[in-house]
């Protein structure tokens, strides 16, 4: 049942990363939105990732996802900015925020820069909330330095995203699969591209309009940043840490039966790969796709406060 539903999902498995890119071996995707000017964190410079900082309380990071802006954050800042110091993260490569790294590592310097950025603004173990990749850079900072971070809020991610292959899968066997993507995504012509984004858009959210903000925003991130990204988080497994993790976990997916993951289907792999992981809260958000914020906000405001008030 479990190697029947990652092999014949493929609408899921394009849903959890946003855009799809067809391969012969592998279906995965992208997605973006252009960020806006910002204000930047106080004393702190990085060609990895930028951040705004909004608001006045206990401190909540937001790590957008693979390609996109921090304004898919946007509504969520502005309503917990009342309470709470919210930091925007931007990443590199996305979005329009410049890239130079080439063909290199993603998620780690990433991971580092993060951690950086909570010691220089003196944060006190702030709450990580993190959409898809940002989620998973999110889990490899709180396994590496579980003294920076409170706790983790895990918006429709894994802790392996090859796992969407079948729960046998390895880094080294998705190896070759990493490296073709990322070759497909800087292949494709901007016309080939775009036309992609169109076709897969409603496996990503239920919300019309974000679908179109999605498929034009796409375009303003780095096609370099997002094949660098991409082979970077198909080889990235944080399922080894997570039996000694000490950081508070919630893990939201969402299960959608018109489109989307059906419910049994995402409860079976959402157990499955967070089983090892103590006390881990996993919850599902039914009637949505990818982006969850967007397609039941009321819900995922509910589930973020009872996250911070925990």
């Amino acid at each position: 049942m479990f190697n029947a539903f990652f092999k014949a999902r493929p609408r899921l498995r394009a849903a959890l990363f946003g855009l799809a890119v067809c391969t012969p071996s592998l279906v995965v995707g992208v997605t973006a939105a252009f960020a806006q000017p910002s204000a930047q964190a106080s004393a702190f410079v990085s060609d990895r990732l930028s951040v705004e900082v909004v608001g006045a309380g206990p401190d909540v990071i937001l790590i957008p996802g693979f390609g996109c802006s921090r304004e898919v954050w946007r509504a969520t800042a502005d309503r917990l900015k009342a309470t709470h110091r919210v930091h925007l993260v931007q990443l590199a490569g996305f979005a329009g925020e410049a890239w130079s790294h080439g063909d290199g590592p993603f998620v780690q310097p990433v991971v580092d820069e993060l951690d950086r950025y909570i010691r220089s603004q003196g944060l006190e173990r702030p709450a990580v909330i993190g959409h898809s990749m940002g989620a998973l850079a999110g889990l490899v900072l709180a396994q590496q330095h579980p003294e920076a971070v409170g706790r983790l809020m895990s918006v429709d991610s894994l802790p392996f995203f090859g796992a969407l292959r079948g729960p046998q899968v390895t880094v080294e066997a998705m190896r070759p699969a990493a490296e073709q993507t990322a070759q497909t995504l800087l292949a494709l012509s901007d016309e080939s591209f775009r036309a992609a984004q169109v076709g897969s858009a409603q496996g990503m959210t239920r919300d019309a309009a974000l679908r179109v903000r999605l498929v034009d925003w796409t375009t303003g991130s780095d096609r370099k940043a997002m094949a660098a990204a991409m082979r970077d988080v198909l080889l990235t497994d944080a399922r080894p840490g997570l039996a000694s993790l000490s950081v508070p976990v919630t893990a939201l997916y969402a299960s959608d039966a018109d489109g989307g993951a059906p419910a049994a289907q995402a409860d079976q792999a959402w157990g499955h790969e967070y089983a090892a992981l103590p006390g881990v809260k996993l919850i599902r958000v039914d009637g949505s796709r990818h982006f969850i914020m967007a397609d039941q906000p009321q819900r995922f405001a509910e589930l973020v406060d009872q996250f911070l008030a925990d």
